[in-house]
């Protein structure tokens, strides 16, 4: 019979600890993603005690403070406070 390795089975018998691994995503560990998740957060609260309540305005409040976060966190990473940003090279983020 003849041998049918996949491809990442070769690929993991030329390099044990595989390629797929080697590269570090980040996965957003900064401040600038940090405060804006907390602000969206922060946002779905108040959304969610809104729809609670049956209060469009408080409902609506909260989806505006949730756009407010995600135009805080671009500017922030615009300011360099982003993954890789220069503000927070060398920090330990």
């Amino acid at each position: 019979m003849a041998n049918h390795a996949t491809t990442t089975e070769t690929a993991m018998k030329t390099d044990p600890a595989g390629s797929i691994h080697d590269e570090v995503i980040g996965h957003g560990n900064s401040p600038a993603a940090w405060t804006c998740v907390f602000i969206m957060i922060a946002g779905s609260i108040v959304s969610g005690i809104g729809f609670v309540m049956a209060s469009n305005v408080v409902f609506w409040a909260g989806v505006v403070v949730i756009l407010i976060g995600l135009i805080v966190g671009w500017i922030m990473k615009k300011a360099g406070y982003g993954v890789d940003g220069s503000k927070i090279q060398g920090s330990g983020h």
